[in-house]
């Protein structure tokens, strides 16, 4: 059996995530261009309030690819895209308004393919919406920016047509619009903080799992299964490594030896029962099935003793800095290792 093959949906997904990746990076050095040449200070602090949020957002992007699991490049279109927009952000060919305009657009896009994203979540599975879940805090700001973009172009607009100053406040009726988007957003990611806690980033790990197991016992079409097998092997296998690099060594001296090798031994078998059911042929749905809840017994018993006495043992040791760095290593371990899983294919 073939666990290392890919949806053909879920690489699609996967290459518009790393799209906006890309999007976002874009916009935020757009900002930071655009901010150096605006003199007006109620301008320059909505700027800098944008590219606080969007850097926040980087890292909700990041969380989500990691989550989602699939590695994938950004489309030409998009490179393209970028270095064009990049070109002309650095000319002086363009004026404020326009570079303003150009930025308002990138929020625009940035905005449809979140939403995009969503709703192909949707139909590919349910664990796809459980990785994503966090994209909802860019999907808002960037809405949410963009209208606050359409206040700055009245303002730069007006005064490079006219000299003169627009009769309607600056933000006057991006109120109203503000307003209409307060009950959107909802995401396991606060707007006040950049980086989930490490036991919220495994928790979203164990959510995604308990998903992929429900869709395996739900499913008979043993295409889909081995799709929705294929996405377990993967996640289970990266989630595994990127504890027993980052988060088993971090914790074992207060968790205590005992405990912690206790962990490792409970992976240790789960790595080697998805070895076994690779080799298993879907077709066979009694036999898999079953070898698949036997995996999950042993999966949800070690997730018991993590969200229970491990994560207990976090909370007690570990101050919010702590377990915010613990969980950018783990994001960046589980990435890398990714990478390499996508490599060796």
């Amino acid at each position: 059996m073939v666990v290392t093959l890919d949806d053909t949906k879920r690489l699609a997904i996967a290459q518009k995530l790393s799209d906006m990746k890309a999007i976002q990076n874009l916009i935020i050095s757009s900002e930071q261009k655009l901010i150096g040449s605006i003199t007006d200070e109620e301008i320059r602090k909505r700027l800098q309030d944008f590219i606080q949020d969007d850097q926040k957002n980087m890292g909700v992007l990041d969380t989500v690819i990691v989550q989602y699991g699939v590695q994938a490049e950004p489309k030409e279109s998009a490179q393209k895209l970028v270095e064009q927009a990049q070109q002309m952000m650095e000319s002086s060919e363009f004026s404020l308004y326009e570079k303003a305009a150009q930025i308002e657009l990138l929020k625009h896009k940035q905005t449809m393919s979140g939403l995009l994203v969503h709703k192909c979540a949707q139909v590919v599975g349910a664990d796809v919406m459980a990785a994503i879940s966090p994209l909802n805090a860019v999907n808002f700001d960037s809405r949410a920016h963009q209208e606050q973009f359409k206040g700055i172009l009245e303002i730069l607009g007006t005064r490079e047509l006219t000299g003169q100053e627009p009769d309607q406040g600056l933000w006057g009726r991006v109120q109203d619009a503000m307003a209409a988007l307060s009950g959107v957003v909802g995401s396991a990611v606060t707007r006040s903080d950049d980086e989930m806690s490490i036991r919220d980033l495994i928790r979203m790990d164990h959510a995604k799992t308990n998903t992929l197991f429900t869709e395996i016992a739900q499913s008979n079409d043993p295409q889909k299964i081995q799709e929705y097998f294929g996405q377990l092997y993967k996640d289970l296998s990266a989630h595994a490594e990127a504890e027993e690099q980052v988060v088993y060594p971090a914790v074992r001296p207060f968790y205590g030896q005992g405990d912690t090798q206790e962990l490792y031994d409970e992976q240790a078998q789960m790595k080697q029962m998805l070895k076994e059911i690779e080799s298993l042929n879907p077709s066979n749905m009694d036999d898999f099935k079953s070898r698949v809840k036997k995996l999950m017994d042993v999966v949800g018993d070690h997730i018991r003793q993590e969200e229970s006495t491990m994560f207990t043992a976090i909370g007690n040791n570990c101050s919010h800095e702590q377990e915010k760095q613990m969980a950018t290593q783990f994001k960046e371990a589980k990435s890398k290792i990714q990478q390499q899983m996508a490599a060796s294919k």
